[in-house]
């Protein structure tokens, strides 16, 4: 049963995510949420994500990281969970990682 509740805060923290920083970003760049890794006690979430082009990752999470308290009251007025996290947001490097070695694995 706990496991279930958790995977809906997660599911819905990255929606909100995806939506907010589609929502709030200049545009030129592609912020994909990839995943969000919650505190055993839900109430520090960090929302991983990828960027592209690869040149404009850090500027993006600059961005990120400075609408962490838009993006709490975001979270707050456009769903149901009860109790908001803290949130913080970083770069998915393994997601990174792994599409560089699909890449590689294609030219062989």
């Amino acid at each position: 049963m706990e496991g279930t509740k958790t995977e809906k805060l997660i599911k819905v923290i990255k929606i909100a995510a995806a939506n907010f920083l589609e929502r709030e970003s200049s545009g030129v760049s592609l912020i994909t949420v990839t995943d969000v890794k919650l505190s055993d006690d839900n109430k520090h979430a960090t929302i991983l994500f990828t960027v592209l082009p690869d040149d404009k990752q850090k500027p993006a999470l600059e961005f990120a990281k400075r609408m962490r308290s838009e993006f709490r009251e975001y979270v707050k007025n456009n769903t149901k969970i009860g109790i908001i996290p803290m949130f913080d947001f970083d770069i998915d490097y393994g997601e990174k990682h792994r599409q560089r070695i699909d890449e590689i694995s294609q030219n062989l």
